[in-house]
């Protein structure tokens, strides 16, 4: 495995399971927001985590783009050594 590999999945595993919890955050303040209860300060909190999860999930999608970004130039650039002169 070369360095372009392991940056490369190292990427996508980081990114996949920030996804995965961002879909559970948002899926859970929806939840909390729309519960039958009473209490304006549980309402306030799924609000919060919904706002909270849109911005995550714009940052996700920044940070995605810039890295696969590096992860193109890198492939672009990157160039195997050359096997060590034999004597």
């Amino acid at each position: 495995m070369d360095i372009v590999t392991f940056v490369r999945n190292l990427t996508v595993q980081v990114m996949a399971v920030a996804w995965a919890l961002f879909l559970v955050s948002w899926a859970v303040g929806w939840a909390v927001r729309g519960s039958p209860v009473p209490i304006h300060r549980v309402k306030r909190a799924g609000q919060s985590l919904v706002e909270d999860a849109v911005m995550a999930a714009f940052w996700l999608a920044i940070g995605s783009s810039i890295f696969a970004l590096i992860s193109y130039l890198t492939s672009s650039v990157y160039h195997p050594l050359p096997p060590p002169p034999k004597p």
